[in-house]
């Protein structure tokens, strides 16, 4: 029986461009022992793959915030006592970044990682026992799935298994059908126009369906309700856990969202999607092996709100 490590702490979509090689390994090794480091707030979303025995949460965003309370070196106590208590077979990182880097070298176990030229921080590959060249300018779940491959000893598959199961597939959907509109990004160039979504809002509750507008911190429950001034009978739920999000996008009836870590978890739960992209290359980073999901727009190339109600279309959810 294998025991493996992977290391992707963070964001939320790293995380969940991870999980198709965690269904690689688990279908080339079915009695393997699969771990996985991760930022403490996406823990529940690691859990969503059955794959995974267990998470090892990490706070390096809190820890650097706190560098010198004794709470954070407790923590980070705590975290190496885990380290000791297992040997891997193989520690593998698929962020490639000093921090991951770090947490692979604390680990025991035989550590794998991108080399120099191939890590987002070259340095990393310092700390690795087997460096490995995984071609850049790929999308992010080909790296992942690849470096997990060339670690461990197998060949990838074309098919991309997410193999989330968050438990909420036996549920029906809605009578009303909703369409989830996830305005929200970390960069401001990421951002789509306001009236854009008040125009695709209106196109899809005049197709008979309803719109849900979450949120996560005040400027987007803000950004929510100004969207919502403009519709009939848009929805805005309170916040939100990640369970609960989990959930509302595998039971709504698709997702039209930017480039952001929730448009990649509803395409990976088989949601209906239409990813937005105006700054990033959706070539590198868009939704990926997801039949019922679309990529629209690039760098200065905005889609229209017609073109992404239109893909809702293409993709099932109206």
């Amino acid at each position: 029986m294998r025991k493996i490590l992977l290391i992707k702490t963070s964001s939320l979509g790293d995380v969940v461009h991870n999980f198709p090689a965690v269904s690689d390994i688990r279908r080339n090794f079915p009695d393997a022992v699969i771990d996985w480091v991760v930022e403490e707030a996406y823990l529940p979303l690691v859990a969503l793959h059955p794959g995974v025995r267990r998470g090892i949460p990490v706070a390096i965003r809190r820890w650097r915030r706190r560098p010198l309370r004794f709470a954070t070196w407790t923590e980070i106590g705590k975290l190496r006592q885990t380290f000791k208590h297992d040997h891997y077979d193989a520690v593998i990182d698929t962020q490639g970044l000093i921090k991951s880097a770090l947490l692979a070298a604390a680990a025991q176990g035989r550590r794998h990682g991108f080399d120099a030229a191939s890590a987002r921080e070259p340095i990393a590959a310092r700390f690795y026992d087997v460096c490995h060249h995984i071609a850049r300018g790929q999308h992010a779940v080909v790296r992942n799935r690849e470096l997990a491959a060339r670690a461990l000893g197998y060949r990838c598959g074309e098919a991309v298994d997410y193999g989330l199961r968050n438990g909420a597939s036996h549920i029906n959907k809605t009578r009303e059908r909703r369409i989830v509109l996830l305005h929200s990004t970390s960069r401001a160039n990421k951002h789509w126009p306001e009236d854009r979504w008040a125009e695709l809002g209106k196109l899809i509750e005049a197709a008979g369906a309803g719109v849900v507008l979450p949120w996560g911190s005040r400027n987007e429950r803000l950004r929510s309700e100004r969207i919502a001034s403009s519709l009939r009978h848009a929805q805005i739920p309170g916040v939100l856990s990640m369970q609960a999000v989990a959930a509302l996008l595998e039971q709504c009836n698709g997702v039209a969202g930017l480039d952001t870590g929730l448009t990649h978890l509803a395409a990976a739960l088989e949601t209906p999607v239409a990813a937005i992209y105006c700054a990033t290359n959706p070539g590198l980073t868009g939704v990926y092996g997801a039949r019922r999901a679309r990529n629209l727009g690039g760098p200065g190339r905005a889609p229209q709100a017609r073109q992404v109600f239109e893909a809702l279309q293409t993709c099932g959810a109206l």
